[in-house]
């Protein structure tokens, strides 16, 4: 089976280009809305919402024959938390059927396979020849019974080339407290929860009914990761994790509220097996660019962590709250971007008194499969306008990210369910 997996994987852009390319010249002409979606882009890249759910739309996945899959944060009136979209014109789209009685964040496709994730399992479901569901009321359970503890729930799900599959389950907990998100309260020795949580398991993605005995527990110390992808240019998995919460709320006499708002800093890390980010012991300061160990295990805002924990490969403003990552790989957007990352940032709670920030998608350059040089809004205003932002009253909230068939960047809002798409046209 790893075998076949690895086969369909490596060989997909050339088994199926024609597939493609079939789906490029049936669809439509892509018609950029007058306003750009009310999105603020940069110069040539022009947007279109593609449709409105009506539902929290989380991740997304599109095959190579342009069907558009899309995973609710909950199920639909009709109590379904899967939605298949399909182009109609103008690079609109429209929900052509709603299937899986569960909601949840994960969704990833293959081209013989989608993958979808509660908040305590994983499924797969068979895919044909157009990129359309066989079976949709009976998907295979691929994992099952992962820790749901109502805090930092989200499955997230994405693959590598060998046909593994890696699931986030986040911690139940701020910082790992005697007495969880309470005022002066210590930490739990040797953190019990970094058990079964707070990190990154690997399964195979082609066998059935796996529990944890069966995965890996393939990275720790990570609080709360809803944004990961595989880097197919550095071969290796890329996370964004959730920093911790209420430094001043928790510990007034160590942090002022400001303080509180601009630490600490949401992480991307590269990981590979074994690695341990060091949640709940430490937080990362990127201001001063340092590990400081955590309050609730002894620090003071000066102390600096110690110990062989991972060092974040780039760091963004704190409490913006990374929901998804994509590595580009397309042609349609100039090359500076190819093999960057874009980073879909929700956006804040916990910031006050200080403004919130976050509710946009940026572009983060890479070179040689590495972070490389300073990151840069890409698509913002999806909050409407900077006051709404500040306020914490966004209009959308970016959750997902794909890529089209031809290059087209995907967006999806977890407040009212639009879906967005991004195009490049040179002048």
């Amino acid at each position: 089976m790893k075998r076949s997996f690895t086969r369909s994987l490596l060989l997909a852009p050339a088994l199926l280009g024609s597939l493609a390319l079939l789906a490029l010249r049936h669809a439509s002409t892509v018609v950029p809305d007058p306003d750009n979606a009310g999105l603020k882009l940069p110069a040539g890249f022009s947007a279109l919402k593609v449709a409105e759910t009506g539902g929290r739309a989380r991740h997304i996945t599109i095959t190579p024959q342009g069907t558009i899959f899309v995973k609710l944060n909950r199920p639909n009136a009709a109590g379904k938390g899967l939605l298949m979209l399909r182009e109609t014109s103008g690079g609109k789209a429209e929900v052509a059927s709603a299937f899986g009685n569960y909601g949840g964040t994960g969704v990833y496709s293959t081209p013989e396979y989608l993958y979808a994730s509660s908040d305590q399992d994983v499924f797969r479901y068979k895919l044909n020849g157009k990129g359309e569901v066989v079976n949709p009321e009976q998907p295979e359970k691929i994992v099952t019974g992962l820790l749901n503890r109502r805090q930092h729930e989200s499955k997230s799900i994405t693959l590598d080339r060998e046909g593994n599959l890696y699931v986030n389950v986040g911690a139940y907990s701020n910082t790992c407290q005697v007495k969880d998100r309470q005022k002066g309260s210590l930490g739990r020795p040797n953190c019990p929860i970094l058990d079964s949580a707070g990190g990154i398991w690997q399964f195979r993605a082609d066998k059935l009914n796996q529990t944890y005995g069966n995965g890996i527990r393939y990275a720790t110390g990570l609080r709360n990761v809803v944004g990961l992808d595989w880097n197919a240019q550095a071969n290796q998995l890329f996370v964004m994790q959730h920093g911790r919460d209420q430094l001043y709320d928790n510990f007034p006499a160590l942090y002022d509220s400001k303080q509180s708002a601009e630490l600490p800093a949401e992480c991307m890390y590269a990981l590979k097996k074994g690695d341990n980010a060091g949640w709940p012991y430490l937080y990362y300061d990127g201001q001063q660019r340092k590990k400081m160990l955590n309050p609730e295990y002894g620090g003071d805002g000066k102390k600096e962590a110690t110990g062989n924990y991972l060092e974040p490969a780039a760091a963004y403003p704190a409490h913006t709250a990374p929901d998804a990552l994509l590595f580009y790989t397309g042609t349609m957007f100039p090359e500076r971007y190819r093999n960057g990352a874009f980073i879909a940032f929700h956006g804040s709670w916990n910031r006050a008194p200080e403004p919130q920030k976050g509710y946009y998608v940026v572009f983060q350059p890479f070179k040689n499969g590495k972070p490389s040089g300073d990151w840069e809004v890409f698509a913002d205003n999806f909050a409407g306008s900077e006051a709404n932002a500040a306020a914490g009253r966004p209009e959308h909230k970016p959750c997902g990210l794909a890529q089209g068939p031809d290059g087209s960047l995907y967006v999806t809002d977890d407040k009212k369910g639009t879906i967005y798409r991004i195009v490049y046209a040179k002048k």
